[in-house]
């Protein structure tokens, strides 16, 4: 998916909600496990509910691959499921990946060609050669982590060299040589608020990734305020507050109601920046 096709996407649904498929079993209804592939269950209900009010999707692969193969088989046949019956929507793989160059090409080969998804979370810290091979595939997207909402952001993202320039704003100054708005995101957390000024004066054009809205505390509204800009450029994430919202066998209609809950005060949002 090329990035006008994801404003096109964003404009038709007055929606640049990402539904976070943390799925987590020990969090799961009961009833879900008296069928044969329960995390592959939950995840089609979910979609199915939420699929009206979202452009994305971004499974966190921790949470499949702490199941072994039978993880990894639920998320491939999950994002089958999103490709046959939802295949305008943009898929992110959240795996953080990121390693010397020959490794990154396998892992590059391993969810672009192999899971076939739109976009990839990669961790920065090894620098260039570590993250061109995420690059190579046309139509595919680089998530570069930029300025996290953990605590831990602190320890590192922050720090200051010399001349006053902060860690995160060097990440995001120097991955511009390597892509462009059409293929490269960067991942703000929603917590860090007026932050988003500070991200805009580097990175003007650039999608943003944005979890923390819900759960984590975040405001859409703040994220809004600082980080919108005339293409939208945002796509919010929200997983527990969604997906974890009812832990009945209505779960997933309720996951479907906070998903067009924030659908609806993201229409507000996009029409007030005169995206819509």
């Amino acid at each position: 998916m090329n990035r006008q096709q994801l404003i096109q996407q964003i404009k038709e649904k007055q929606s640049f909600l990402c539904v976070g498929l943390d799925t987590d079993p020990k969090k799961m209804p009961g009833h879900i496990f008296d069928l044969h592939d329960p995390i592959l269950e939950f995840n089609k209900a979910i979609i199915d509910a939420t699929a009206p009010y979202c452009v994305a999707y971004k499974p966190n692969l921790a949470f499949y691959e702490a199941y072994g193969i039978h993880g990894m088989t639920a998320f491939k046949k999950t994002v089958r499921y999103l490709k046959e019956n939802y295949p305008d929507h943009f898929i992110i793989a959240d795996a953080k990946r990121g390693d010397i160059g020959n490794t990154s090409k396998m892992y590059a080969r391993t969810f672009f060609e192999e899971y076939n998804v739109e976009a990839l979370t990669v961790a920065p810290y090894m620098g260039e050669d570590s993250v061109t091979p995420f690059l190579e595939y046309e139509g595919k997207w680089v998530v570069l982590l930029a300025l996290t909402s953990n605590k831990g952001s602190l320890d590192f993202q922050l720090t200051e060299d010399a001349r006053g320039e902060r860690l995160f704003e060097k990440v995001i100054k120097t991955s511009q040589n390597w892509g462009t708005t059409e293929n490269m995101m960067y991942v703000v957390g929603a917590t860090q608020g007026r932050m988003f000024e500070d991200i805009r004066r580097v990175a003007p054009e650039h999608f943003l990734l944005v979890p923390g809205v819900g759960a984590q505390g975040g405001s859409l509204e703040e994220v809004c305020k600082y980080g919108m800009i005339k293409d939208c450029g945002l796509l919010v994430n929200s997983s527990r507050g969604i997906i974890y919202a009812s832990n009945g066998e209505d779960f997933a209609e309720v996951a479907g109601n906070k998903a067009r809950e924030l659908q609806q005060q993201m229409a507000e949002e996009l029409k007030k920046a005169g995206v819509i």
